[in-house]
């Protein structure tokens, strides 16, 4: 592993530490560490800020949005509890990252982006690096992708202002969903758990910044410091 990767490393899990009063997971699982270890951030990055791909800041990547920053990356795949037989449904594929990095852990990704460039871009890149296991389309994240439910786990890189009902219908009986809720002024990652009788419970996480899911545009997730 490169230097700057392994100080990215190590900045994630002194930021973990940092906010475990809030997210209850003063370290994060191994092989989500692992898989953050292994993916090429710079890879997803235009050229321009390939010097600062390693960096633990969200980062622009055209069309008005960013790649989100490493650690939340980190923590929203902890969350998710990602296992080996998983099928994982991402809301916002920005440029693949945050499913280059689920990818080592579940089976299948589909990811949905709203801006059709950015769909085909991360589409292409990640089939060029090597991601056979991740399926994006240019779409509406609201309404999921109901053609691949139920899925282990959903994971929404933008804000809905309350959870939107598709994407909990198509989490699986005992599967989590990872979201940000809230509008412009106040946001909270949330983590969502349906049970295996398909109760639903809820638990804040963190406050974060996030783009709104409707209209797709401007910055992915941040933590609010």
């Amino acid at each position: 592993m490169s230097q700057r990767r392994q100080t990215m490393i190590e900045e994630i899990s002194a930021e973990a530490a940092a906010t475990a009063d809030y997210t209850g997971r003063p370290a994060f699982g191994g092989r989500v560490m692992a898989a953050m270890a292994s993916v090429p951030r710079h890879e997803f990055v235009p050229p321009a800020e390939e010097a600062y791909a390693y960096i633990n800041n969200a980062l622009p990547i055209g069309h008005g949005q960013t790649i989100s920053q490493p650690f939340i990356v980190a923590l929203m795949t902890d969350l998710l509890d990602p296992q080996p037989d998983h099928n994982v449904l991402e809301i916002g594929t920005g440029s693949g990252y945050q499913a280059a990095v689920l990818s080592a852990l579940v089976r299948q990704i589909y990811s949905i982006e709203v801006i059709p460039e950015l769909a085909v871009d991360a589409s292409e890149r990640l089939q060029r690096l090597g991601y056979r296991n991740v399926s994006v389309k240019a779409g509406d994240g609201n309404a999921g992708w109901p053609e691949h439910a139920p899925y282990d786990g959903i994971i929404v890189t933008a804000a809905a202002v309350k959870v939107p009902q598709a994407l909990l219908a198509q989490l699986r009986n005992g599967g989590r969903m990872v979201i940000p809720v809230g509008d412009s002024g106040s946001q909270e990652l949330i983590l969502i758990e349906k049970s295996a009788s398909g109760a639903v419970s809820e638990r804040d996480i963190l406050p974060v910044a996030f783009v709104p899911l409707v209209g797709g545009r401007g910055r992915h997730g941040e933590r609010v410091r």
